[in-house]
């Protein structure tokens, strides 16, 4: 998930010569692989990875742009798993966002900068053992949990996995079905995830085969009785919530009184939220 911020807008530097010439010490200068449109509202993107950037999936980076004289820079799950090669990150689209309204602008070859230390609470050490874990997320919330659905922690962890995406329509779904493909399809990720991974996505303002908000679907039970999975139970099931900021605290209320005590990674507890991106 990304951060949106409001601040006045800049004027980007003109040529990638500007750009390399400005680059503030102590931070990664690294390369734009590829970048896939959504909708008018969402982008994704690929780019290099630093030779020396470690993370732990889930967590997530501070990655921004030269624009104009100074570096801009937002909070950004890391979307693509520990073992990658290369990192991912999926963004919503702001028009006059100090950082966005460049940011969606960006081509194979341009220039992203990171900061080099990665943080966050969304990851398995944050978690006391369970044998369900359900990923709560709402829009872009979504990125975190796709790196951990790639990665083969996660299911030596967990015995199911269960991802729940809600957006307010289905083509903002699309990214959570490109990464249920993407593991159906790659190597070693689809004999190992198998059947352990279930994917939940509803829509709250299109007819589609799940509607609504995922705390009411919590609340009267259908995200239950349509997974075929008994209510939430402490003992066994853990929980990931990342979204708006309604969306984290309704969602939390709902885990609190179904039994499960938030953690963190100082104290692993039976759910975590990521509160970086909310204020």
């Amino acid at each position: 998930m990304n951060a949106p911020a409001k601040t006045d807008d800049f004027v980007v530097a003109e040529t990638p010569a500007q750009v390399q010439a400005k680059i503030p010490d102590g931070v990664y200068a690294e390369t734009v692989l590829a970048v896939e449109h959504y909708t008018d509202r969402l982008f994704r993107f690929r780019m290099t990875r630093p030779a020396g950037f470690r993370f732990r999936s889930g967590e997530f980076a501070m990655i921004g742009l030269m624009v104009g004289e100074k570096p801009v820079y937002r909070a950004y799950s890391i979307a693509s798993p520990a073992w990658d090669e290369e990192l991912e990150f999926f963004s919503i689209k702001v028009p006059d966002g100090p950082l966005t309204s460049h940011l969606q602008m960006i081509k194979p070859g341009d220039t992203v900068l990171m900061r080099k230390k990665p943080t966050g609470t969304l990851v398995l050490d944050a978690l006391t053992p369970g044998k369900r874990l359900y990923m709560f997320s709402t829009g872009t919330g979504i990125a975190p949990f796709a790196s951990l659905i790639r990665d083969p922690e996660t299911y030596e962890k967990f015995d199911e996995v269960i991802l729940t995406h809600t957006c307010r329509d289905v083509a903002e779904l699309k990214y959570g079905f490109d990464l249920m493909e993407e593991i159906r399809n790659h190597e070693f990720l689809a004999e190992l995830v198998g059947d352990k991974l279930k994917h939940y996505p509803t829509v709250t303002r299109e007819d589609f085969k799940y509607r609504g908000r995922i705390t009411d679907l919590i609340e009267n039970g259908k995200l239950f009785s349509d997974l075929g999975v008994p209510a939430l139970d402490p003992a066994v099931d853990r929980g990931m919530i990342c979204g708006s900021t309604a969306m984290l605290k309704d969602t939390k209320d709902l885990l609190e009184k179904a039994g499960l005590v938030e953690g963190s990674n100082n104290k692993p507890g039976e759910f975590v939220i990521e509160r970086a991106f909310v204020g």
